[in-house]
């Protein structure tokens, strides 16, 4: 298949551009109830549980599950769908574990739930760098995949022009989040949730539809392309190294639960029920995209073939793009161009208002201003505080060209994992957990998530590395889950054993178990 003679970039750009001005309409319209820190943060909690669990769905549908999956079964086959099953079997650890909880006992951020009981400062500020971390390490995927993505549309394969893609597309994320706050970005997300999954459910059915509907027949005709059975079997990414698969495995499924962005989500409903059937709804249209996910992969083998998309531009990120084109031509390419575009700015607005709220919200407004910022300064912090997340993750999200998407989100995961959600179940459910115990988790679980993810082959001693031509790894695996992940439960238990001048106060810790649990005082949401 010749991508060049069948691209069209003037169509392409123009469907992307006519996106673009939809959305913005969209955002300015929703900005124009934006006059408090709630509606700024947390839209005003205003949606509906349908309606949010549309909008988490968009924000967890990124470019790595839409590009770096279907990427990851159309290279690696078996190996890539563990993707699909571990984003997907998280959300019922987030669903059980914290998003009613969550929603009772926050405000705007998760360091709202992690100082209800603790001391504040201490606590926030460690919140606060970690979900900086993690979002910095989501962005970059992101931006990754939208370099790839022009790459292809454009035919552009030079590290210049893509950087000024990853330019573009920064500006307008700062853009996006600067004027339509959480309500605009909210809209944004149910709009291309719903987009990015009609358009997979379409090219799902087509492919079926080439192979009279029988998924054994595709899979022959997979096998058939590729020119090996082992893209049917376990093992072709992983099989060398076992505990690799293992340690991506505890990564995915235990960092949903400690995404920043995602818990952000949870208050932005009227009602704890609200949250919990917003999750409900969120799994339910999850889990139909990642079903579609291995007819798309398994499709781009037998219809472009493994060796077209690693050869093209944008590499393995570019094979539900290429398969669009194979199948609808010109026109179905920038179609689903724009909509993967869709994903990568929604998402990319979610997680920068999320790392704006942090900042502004613990550390702007509870550790500098001692919890009396005037809210109005507060979100002006915010909004500057996008800017500078912006240009970092251009910065960054220039740097990580070529890599696969979803293996830089599993990264991004394995930090949440670790920072983040021991603190979490701790504060939730341990009435012994302290302020040191938080501190000592997240710090711990994040300094060493970062330190192996440095030392491992991720950024240095393999073709595939973020710097090539050196070699300065010494952990032998390319997610640090299996490491970093257990490591944070125990500093955070072995903190809390730690005797502390100030004891904390046990009815805050019995006020929150109440609050957590039934509700009580939800509403407020205010902390101590």
């Amino acid at each position: 298949m010749n991508v060049e003679e069948l691209n069209d970039p003037v169509l392409n750009i123009s469907i992307f551009v006519l996106f673009v001005g939809v959305t913005l309409f969209v955002v300015i319209r929703a900005s124009r109830n934006n006059k408090t820190a709630s509606d700024y943060y947390a839209a005003g909690r205003s949606f509906t549980g349908p309606q949010n669990g549309a909008a988490i769905a968009g924000d967890y549908l990124s470019a790595a599950s839409f590009l770096g999956i279907v990427g990851a079964i159309a290279v690696n086959g078996y190996d890539g769908f563990l993707y699909s099953i571990g984003f997907l079997v998280a959300w019922i650890i987030a669903l059980l574990l914290v998003a009613e909880l969550m929603r009772n006992t926050g405000k705007f951020t998760m360091a709202d739930v992690l100082s209800f009981r603790l001391r504040q400062r201490p606590v926030r500020l460690a919140a606060a760098i970690t979900t900086l971390a993690v979002t910095f390490f989501y962005l970059l995927a992101q931006m990754a995949g939208a370099g790839g993505l022009v790459a292809l549309l454009l035919g552009i394969n030079d590290r210049i022009g893509t950087g000024i893609v990853v330019t573009v597309v920064g500006a307008l994320m700062i853009l996006y989040v600067l004027v339509g706050g959480m309500k605009g970005t909210t809209w944004v997300q149910i709009i291309k949730a719903v987009l990015l999954i009609a358009g997979a459910a379409v090219m799902t059915v087509w492919v079926l539809a080439l192979h009279g509907f029988d998924l054994s027949a595709l899979l022959d005709k997979a096998v058939q392309s590729a020119g090996t059975e082992e893209i049917l079997a376990p093992g072709k990414q992983y099989g060398a190294n076992p505990l690799n698969f293992v340690s991506l495995g505890l990564a995915l499924i235990l960092g949903t639960a400690g995404l920043p962005h995602v818990l952000m989500r949870f208050y932005t409903v009227p009602t704890a029920k609200e949250a919990r059937r917003s999750v409900v709804w969120a799994i339910w249209l999850i889990g139909i995209f990642y079903l579609f996910t291995l007819v798309l992969g398994y499709g781009a083998v037998a219809l472009v073939g493994s060796e077209t998309i690693l050869g093209s531009a944008g590499g393995v990120n570019s094979a539900a793009p290429l398969l669009a084109l194979q199948l609808g031509g010109p026109i179905l390419l920038g179609i689903i161009s724009a909509v993967a575009f869709a994903t990568i700015l929604a998402v990319v607005a979610g997680l920068t208002i999320t790392a704006a709220a942090s900042f502004a919200h613990d550390i702007y407004a509870n550790v500098v201003k001692r919890g009396e910022a005037d809210p109005q300064m507060e979100v002006k912090v915010g909004r500057r505080t996008v800017v500078v997340i912006g240009a970092v993750a251009i910065l960054g999200g220039i740097a990580v060209q070529g890599q696969n998407v979803a293996f830089l989100v599993a990264l991004a995961f394995a930090i949440a994992a670790s920072a983040n959600l021991p603190t979490i179940v701790y504060s939730l459910f341990w009435r012994r957990f302290t302020t040191r115990g938080a501190v000592f988790s997240m710090y711990g679980g994040l300094g060493s998530a970062l330190i192996l993810i440095v030392f491992s082959p991720v950024f240095s001693g393999a073709e595939t590395s973020v710097f090539r031509g050196v070699d300065f790894s010494w952990f032998p695996l390319d997610n640090p889950g299996i490491v970093s992940i257990p490591l944070g439960f125990l500093l955070g238990f072995v903190g809390s054993l730690i005797p502390q001048r100030t004891a904390e106060d046990p009815a805050l810790a019995a006020e929150m178990d109440v609050r957590s649990l039934t509700g009580h005082g939800a509403e407020k949401a205010t902390s101590h």
